[in-house]
């Protein structure tokens, strides 16, 4: 009952904290974790909160993965395999081997293992962190597709090498990097096999259940159903999840606006109130590390800002180097492009919930019964790391991005959307105009059809309904057993066309997701 009582008044506090955050212009996310470790202190309440290290991960990830993943494509995969390659497997290599260095240096008999796995902890931003934080900060678009990309995968790197280090610690092997190597690039190898397969799978049930909130209940079960069957195999739940959520948009079917509506709303909710209870979790298991170290917090509080300065200025090295190798490129979609840029990627490295998972899930002890070496300490640097790289970030980042005028190029952005609608609108006059070739329409009929599709570009491209517009719609109603067949074709042309368009490289996935709502949105008003 305890933890229930928890779980729901960390929804209630994310719900209030949202409002809260877009009157303070602050992000919401890092309000639930000082929230949390603000409650937590407060005389009276139990010392720990009783939650398993083994399910938070399971519990939390999967979900915000697939979320996060929804509003990108594999054509933007494709076009940012490079970042991907050099932010999360490179960079999250590179941090490991220096945080394990440091700890080496500042931590009595840690040993090489045990400071590999302090490493893994530390060294991947979140996806969930990065998305809820940089999200709604108006940047450039290039900007948050790179943290998206690397987010959405660096957390595989840091899993199997975490794994492999405590393994190692517990059963006193030595630790093996080329091993470690292997398994990665097994286990990701897998992850895509099983997340194109579970894929598949999920598209034929869907087409058997024919209501349409069953089929939104199937993407909530799906997260979670691949990650764990991924992990049964040892492959990587996080890559598995991710495969599936591409692979389902590159399959969406165009007529099936109502649904999209459903499932977009759903998930905004399922997002927030997930979000909400994982960032007041962080918070709240801020009191047990406290406890824990005792006395010698002062002391091992010094190790970990040595730790975060380390990490803060290990990212903002390699950003620098990003953009001295992304310069050299004409690819205007690729960033960082200036410093101004760099300094943006550089401070957007927070740490969360993949972190925390990590560091409450080490075992007490090793097979021989003895302490795993420097337990503690490993726990307070690590979420010392967290809190600095997420609070830190998380309330200064729209004030960096305002000072530097990295701001979000609305022109760009606007531009974007007009050519999305464009060729929406000009598939749905095609296929009117191929209609009225064939069934030879009246020209009563012909002529509201016309208007009606004629407006559908500035529709689209977001502006607002007149008073002329709404009368149009009022006939089209009115004509609704002679126009119906017609505008069907016609709206469906224009979201299948959309569709194509989120699939090809350069277009933006985010701009084609609001040009295909606004023509769900008019399907639905039609219909």
């Amino acid at each position: 009952m305890e933890l229930l009582l928890l779980v729901v008044g960390l929804m209630l506090a994310a719900v209030v904290l949202v409002g809260i955050g877009d009157r303070l212009h602050l992000p919401w996310p890092a309000l639930m974790v000082v929230l949390g470790a603000a409650v937590a202190f407060v005389p009276g309440l139990p010392d720990r909160f009783e939650l398993e290290p083994d399910l938070i991960l399971p519990l939390f990830l999967p979900p915000l993965l697939f979320a996060t993943a929804q509003r990108t494509s594999w054509a933007l995969f494709r076009a940012r395999w490079r970042s991907i390659v050099m932010l999360a497997i490179a960079l999250v290599a590179v941090t490991i081997a220096v945080v394990a260095g440091t700890a080496m240096a500042l931590i009595p008999g840690i040993g090489l293992s045990a400071a590999v796995a302090l490493g893994a902890m530390v060294a991947p931003p979140d996806p969930v962190a990065v998305e809820a934080v940089a999200g709604p900060v108006r940047m450039p678009r290039r900007l948050l597709a790179v943290l998206q990309s690397e987010g959405l995968f660096n957390d595989a790197t840091a899993l199997v090498v975490f794994q492999a280090a405590v393994f190692a610690t517990v059963s006193g092997d030595e630790l093996s990097f080329p091993l470690v190597a292997g398994r990665f690039l097994l286990g990701a190898a897998l992850a895509v096999v099983i997340g194109i397969v579970v894929a598949k799978i999920a598209r034929w049930v869907s087409t058997k259940v024919t209501d349409t909130t069953g089929r939104s209940a199937l993407t909530v079960v799906l997260p979670f159903a691949v990650y764990l069957l991924a992990e049964e195999v040892h492959a990587s739940g996080v890559v598995a999840v991710v495969v599936v959520a591409l692979q389902l948009r590159v399959h969406a079917n165009a007529d099936e606006a109502a649904e999209r509506l459903v499932q977009r709303s759903f998930w905004d909710v399922v997002e927030l109130l997930v979000t909400g209870v994982a960032f007041g979790l962080i918070g709240l298991d801020l009191r047990q590390v406290v406890i824990d170290a005792g006395a010698d917090l002062p002391r091992m509080l010094v190790h970990a800002a040595i730790v975060c300065g380390v990490v803060i200025v290990l990212r903002a090295l390699w950003m620098t180097g990003a953009l001295l190798a992304v310069r050299r490129r004409e690819d205007p979609g690729v960033a960082p492009r200036t410093g101004r840029e760099a300094v943006v990627l550089a401070w957007c490295g927070m740490r969360g919930l993949a972190t925390l998972a990590l560091a409450l899930a080490l075992p007490a002890v090793t097979s021989t019964g003895a302490a795993f070496p420097a337990r503690t300490e490993i726990v307070v640097v690590a979420c010392s790391v967290l809190v600095v790289t997420l609070l830190l970030p998380g309330f200064t980042l729209p004030i960096v991005v305002r000072v530097l005028k990295v701001a979000e190029d609305a022109d760009a952005e606007r531009a974007a959307e007009r050519m999305l609608a464009h060729r929406a609108w000009h598939a749905a006059l095609t296929r009117l105009v191929e209609r009225e070739r064939a069934d030879g329409l009246p020209d009563e009929v012909s002529a509201v059809l016309h208007q009606s599709i004629g407006r559908l570009e500035a529709v689209l491209a977001g502006e607002t309904l007149g008073d002329e517009e709404r009368d149009r719609f009022a006939t089209l109603r009115a004509s609704r057993a002679t126009l119906g067949a017609v505008q069907a074709e016609a709206l469906s042309a224009a979201r299948a066309e959309v569709l194509a368009a989120r699939r090809e490289s350069g277009v933006d996935p985010e701009a084609a997701d609001r040009v295909l709502h606004r023509l769900d949105l008019r399907t639905v008003l039609l219909d």
